[in-house]
């Protein structure tokens, strides 16, 4: 009687078609994080200019200073309790992995801002690399 069982080839071919198949399914989950951080990034920042535009309608400026972790808004009046910092890792943003913000114009009547940051690809029709926030939108 003869026994029914693998033969190496057979196991080695299996294998490989597995391995295979794990290789794609780890690239692929790495570019779908790589855009859910672009995605979060993009996001953060809509949040920053909304809690901005929030504050300039109350205080009629913008304020000094915005850094990751801080709040805005006064004691009494919190637009965004939680500043956001950058995903990381920063997804080829060397030297960009903040949210910069600079306020326009001189102290206590600010009337513009820039909030610079980076994505890693191209998101939402705006180009990979360093775009800045402004009242007005995105801009490259």
């Amino acid at each position: 009687m003869k026994k029914k069982a693998f033969t190496l080839i057979e196991l080695l071919v299996v294998i490989a078609i597995i391995g295979i198949l794990a290789t794609i399914s780890v690239v692929s989950l790495q570019a779908s994080r790589a855009r859910a951080r672009d995605t979060r990034r993009l996001s953060d920042v809509k949040q920053i200019t909304t809690a901005l535009a929030l504050y300039q309608n109350d205080y009629m400026t913008y304020p000094a200073t915005v850094t990751p972790g801080g709040s805005i808004g006064s004691s009494t009046n919190i637009f965004m309790a939680i500043v956001p910092a950058p995903p990381t890792p920063d997804d080829g943003c060397v030297g960009s992995t903040v949210y910069t913000y600079t306020p326009v114009g001189t102290v206590g009547a600010y009337y513009s801002y820039t909030l610079t940051y980076c994505l890693g690809s191209a998101n939402n029709n705006i180009p990979a690399g360093v775009s800045t926030a402004t009242p007005a939108g995105v801009r490259n």
